[in-house]
């Protein structure tokens, strides 16, 4: 923009001469050569001015150069380097299914420089479509930018506007879009998105105040962990949903066929009390501590409309559910034949094995789809005291109270039974994670019967 004013500039011996279309278009050269070295250009020029026209208040008086009334001095070419780690964060984006973009206010060459050194455009990659600027992608049609905002990856020469405009045809398109930004300008772009970053040491109070997460130390890399906690609270949302509609399902189905077959429940108010204490609390805290793993980033991004319980977690929980009714009701109507006890004894075996089978439920309930619910066990110290914590509890209400749990004490033999019966939960859910199920939300098929 400095070069398109200039009529005149110096050569290397410092004699001024006049700028024609030749050299003009050398000096072009050697910017779009510094641009496509990542490096951001800047133009020096000066204009003489008669010092009697400016008057004594020369420093309120603005200079209005004419165009092409500048001498240009010379062209210079700043390094401003990636942080370390930036590519890899990119990497680690794109392998989690974030589509990464980049908005600057660059000319188009440092732009695609940076994007290629940055990762968020692989070399050889065509940049038509991919690489727009702003002006450009500004005189789009409604239609023409929804068409092509999924495509595009840098947008050069960039104003906030074009940043909203980019972030309301993403939105439009069903995407959730979080945007990153440190100044003024940033903010209505911000608040448009869904989630907004800014930064924390060199980002303007108008820019955290319009986010809904600040970077504390303005890394981009710092992203990849908030994905990674997002990722992370929301699976841990998913496992104690699994294990807590298990545990109602079980109970509420165990009650009622009890109830309405032979006239008496089974789990007593105080008992199923006692399971929703330590089930919602302990429980809670046992699943809802778990902390990221590697593996959360290699899983798909949830979609805005993908239901909160998944068919895998509807296979887990019913598949659960249906095993400890189906034992539970055994040990209701059969269990004093089958093992010789008392009814205040078999009883006790009703609530003492549904009581275990949510422990044991709780390793099942770690992974919602790997077969193996111990890896990791160790480094979720928590779980593992919680777990520990639960049995210990679970003993002193069978064992020391009786008359406050209306419980008998059971002896050796009744405890294997018991720990036996609520083991086979993992052998279970080991098998049951083998049956695929589809990634169609399960109430699309009942609509889709619904109309039929």
């Amino acid at each position: 923009m400095v070069l398109r004013m200039c009529s005149k500039y110096y050569d290397a011996y410092g004699i001024v001469k006049y700028l024609d279309n030749e050299t003009m278009s050398k000096f072009e050269s050697i910017i779009q050569g510094m641009a496509a070295s990542s490096l951001r250009c800047i133009a020096f020029a000066y204009a003489e001015v008669d010092v009697q026209e400016l008057g004594d208040e020369r420093e309120n008086i603005g200079i209005v150069v004419k165009d092409n009334g500048l001498t240009l001095l010379g062209l210079v070419g700043i390094k401003d380097p990636c942080r370390p780690g930036v590519k890899t964060a990119v990497e680690a984006c794109q392998h989690a299914g974030v589509n990464v973009k980049m908005i600057t206010g660059d000319n188009i060459f440092t732009a695609k420089a940076i994007a290629f050194e940055c990762g968020i455009l692989q070399p050889n990659q065509d940049t038509d479509e991919t690489v727009v600027e702003g002006e450009q992608f500004r005189n789009f049609t409604h239609e023409e930018r929804l068409e092509k905002v999924e495509k595009i990856s840098v947008m050069a020469r960039s104003s906030p506007f074009e940043k909203l405009l980019m972030v309301q045809c993403l939105k439009e398109k069903g995407h959730v879009v979080a945007v990153t930004g440190d100044g003024t300008n940033d903010a209505p772009a911000l608040k448009e998105d869904d989630i907004g970053l800014s930064m924390g040491i060199q980002g303007t109070e108008v820019a955290k105040e319009s986010s809904d997460i600040v970077i504390l130390d303005d890394n981009f890399a710092s992203i990849v962990t908030v994905l990674n906690w997002g990722r992370c609270v929301y699976n841990n949302i998913q496992k104690f949903i699994q294990f807590q509609l298990t545990v109602n399902v079980a109970a509420l189905v165990i009650n009622f066929v009890a109830a309405v077959s032979a006239g008496e429940v089974p789990l007593t108010a105080v008992q199923l009390l006692w399971v929703n204490l330590i089930m919602d609390t302990l429980g809670t805290l046992a699943l809802a501590t778990e902390k990221p793993t590697k593996e959360l980033m290699d899983q798909k991004p949830v979609g805005r409309t993908k239901p909160l319980i998944t068919n895998i977690m509807w296979r887990n929980l019913l598949s659960q559910a249906i095993y400890q009714i189906v034992i539970l009701l055994t040990l209701q109507f059969k269990g004093e034949n089958i093992f010789g006890v008392t009814s205040k004894v078999n009883d006790t075996l009703i609530f003492n094995t549904f009581v275990l089978c949510q422990v044991f439920n709780e390793f099942n309930a770690r992974k919602l789809e790997k077969k193996n619910v111990f890896e990791g066990i160790f480094r979720s110290k928590l779980f593992v005291g919680i777990v520990g914590v639960t049995l210990v509890l679970q003993v002193v209400m069978v064992e020391f109270l009786k008359k406050f749990a209306d419980t008998e004490r059971l002896n050796w033999r009744e405890w294997i039974i018991c720990i036996g019966l609520a083991s086979a939960s993992w052998t279970i859910g080991f098998v049951v994670k083998l049956i695929p199920v589809s990634d169609k939300p399960l109430l699309d098929f009942l609509s889709v019967k619904k109309r039929l």
